[in-house]
């Protein structure tokens, strides 16, 4: 049985960390971009060395291998059978939100995304002249679900693209079958394309569940779809920028790959090393990613149990925790969650930046981090709301 150490703290102050670059030179503990703090694979650090040994750096393309490794990766994890042609790769996930939302309607549509969410869903259609359309989340029996009613109210006439995030960052849901259905059954009763943002599909953190991509739901749903994926937040390598779109209709793919048209660069090929060696070699190494991930999401949901003032929802995928800190807010006097906690030395992410006003006083909190880094600042945290 091979044994991984995610406990060993890597030092990754003054370097060139966009994570930890944010407080230099500040006694704060960053825990807001969703970037775990943990080594890659070994196979994958392996592969890049072969890589990198080459000495040339043309170029790249995906080899057939690559295309192989995801291919029968999707359908081991996954049971989705695709076919290596429907593959059409990125230098990131970003990058794929926006082509989606250029190759989709036409200047002055709308395109749907649920709130929260990810900022790139926010200005992704504006980056292309397209109209954002959106619904809140709702929360029942202590999770967040969707709004079928709402989301159907707001899509009008000229909604073309529905973006979906599966599993759901921010707030960690892992969307059931069911919601799934119901999702692809506006789709057709709309005639939207659906563009899911499937990233975070590796890491589903409750034992036995799997992923279920949306695509793999029935064939009108993989008709209208554009699944987004990439190894870099389960396998930690986001940046090595390779990332791909499942397109499984022609003419979409089509369309798709000519918004693409010189805006967006080649793969590196340090990356493509890397992602063939993440699906096809790294199966151990993410057993034990989510054993220790499942440790630290207890540890998050405990200490916010502990606060009365406190709520967020049980994390069902992803390493994101999104806490609900209004009501602590709103006793003490505070107006801004996110700098609160700064000042007491814990770096999160402000709930503002996912969808407005609506989400002031909420904080997302990146727990892929050794459990002494994510202990300290719970620590920090408890002082904070005491003092």
């Amino acid at each position: 049985m091979q044994t991984f150490d995610f406990d060993t703290v890597i030092d990754r102050r003054g370097g060139d960390s966009v994570k930890w670059n944010r407080y230099a030179g500040q006694e704060v503990i960053p825990l807001w971009v969703a970037d775990m703090d943990f080594a890659a694979p070994p196979a994958v650090l392996d592969a890049l060395q072969r890589r990198v040994l080459k000495g040339v750096f043309g170029y790249g393309e995906e080899s057939p291998s690559l295309a192989d490794a995801v291919v029968e990766h999707l359908a081991l994890a996954y049971q989705w059978s695709i076919e290596p042609q429907w593959l059409v790769w990125l230098p990131g996930l970003v990058t794929g939100l926006n082509v989606a939302c250029r190759a989709v309607g036409r200047p002055g549509s709308g395109v749907f995304t649920g709130t929260p969410i990810y900022p790139p869903f926010l200005s992704a259609p504006q980056h292309a002249g397209r109209r954002v359309v959106s619904a809140p989340l709702a929360q029942s029996g202590g999770r967040w679900v969707w709004d079928f009613a709402a989301t159907e109210a707001a899509i009008d006439a000229d909604t073309r693209l529905f973006l979906l995030c599966h599993p759901h960052n921010p707030v960690g849901r892992a969307w059931s079958e069911e919601e799934l259905l119901a999702i692809a059954a506006i789709a057709r009763r709309r005639d939207l394309v659906v563009c899911s943002d499937e990233i975070h599909c590796g890491l589903i953190l409750e034992p036995g569940r799997r992923h279920r991509p949306f695509a793999a739901l029935d064939e009108d749903a993989a008709r209208r779809s554009i699944t987004l994926m990439a190894p870099s937040k389960t396998f930690n390598i986001p940046g090595l920028g390779c990332a791909f779109a499942v397109i499984p209709d022609a003419a979409l793919r089509r369309d798709f790959r000519a918004a693409m048209q010189g805006i967006v660069p080649h793969v590196n090929v340090l990356g493509l090393a890397a992602t063939e060696a993440a699906y096809r070699d790294s199966g151990h190494w993410h057993e034990a990613l989510l054993v220790y991930l499942r440790g630290n999401r207890e540890r998050v949901e405990g200490f916010v149990a502990a606060w009365p003032e406190l709520h967020m929802a049980h994390v069902e995928a992803t390493y994101l925790a999104w806490i609900d800190a209004r009501e602590f807010c709103r006793r003490r006097g505070i107006v801004h969650a996110q700098r609160f906690f700064e000042a007491a030395g814990v770096g999160l992410s402000d709930g503002e930046d996912f969808g407005g006003e609506r989400y002031r006083g909420f904080v997302r909190l990146n727990f892929g981090c050794s459990r002494i880094t994510l202990d300290a600042a719970l620590a920090r945290m408890q002082a904070a709301l005491v003092d």
